[in-house]
């Protein structure tokens, strides 16, 4: 995959195949996630209120293989050597910045922490990048509070099945709230 697509990526605008940033892991000890590269070389952060990274279908930011990588999550699968280097695992709550952000819940925020940083959790696998970061902390730190086998198969599978769907990839601003709570009902 690397020799396909990291070629592609440097021609569109000469800049590097990856993305490189610092992030929060297990007990807050920050590491480098690394990522291919889905927008323009040098690209203004842009932040939803909430404190997302804006993340729309026809941002401008984007370069044509970016949006493709983005939808189809080939972006992530540089952090298999995060896995390997012992950062991540496969499930676990996604990796904030270091800077955070501001949540209600401080203490669901150190929970989450409690665990390694996934590829893939239970807030990607069913509401990928459809809730507000509020509430992917607290169904993060519900995660944490009760990681097993069968919950992590579940997530697993259901990633899959949300990928291949291509639902929820691009953030629509004034969408950012649950409308029920899948976490409860298992």
């Amino acid at each position: 995959m690397l020799i396909i697509i990291a070629p592609i990526i440097y021609f569109q605008d000469k800049g590097s195949p990856f993305y490189n940033a610092p992030r929060l892991g297990k007990d807050g000890r920050v590491f480098k996630m690394y990522k291919f590269r889905s927008m323009r070389t040098n690209a203004p952060d842009i932040r939803n209120a909430d404190g997302s990274t804006f993340n729309a279908e026809d941002d401008p930011r984007l370069t044509s293989i970016g949006k493709f990588l983005r939808k189809t999550s080939i972006d992530e699968t540089p952090q298999i050597l995060n896995v390997l280097k012992g950062d991540m695992s496969i499930i676990g709550p996604r990796p904030f910045l270091p800077s955070g952000g501001v949540f209600s819940s401080e203490e669901d925020c150190e929970t989450r922490l409690l665990v390694r940083p996934g590829i893939t959790g239970y807030t990607q696998a069913f509401y990928r990048n459809s809730i507000s970061q509020d509430e992917k902390v607290r169904f993060d730190a519900v995660y944490a509070k009760s990681v097993s086998l069968p919950l992590d198969v579940k997530i697993f599978f259901r990633t899959i099945a949300v990928v291949l769907s291509g639902k929820d990839v691009f953030i629509e601003s004034d969408s950012l709230s649950v409308k029920n709570d899948q976490m409860t009902k298992g």
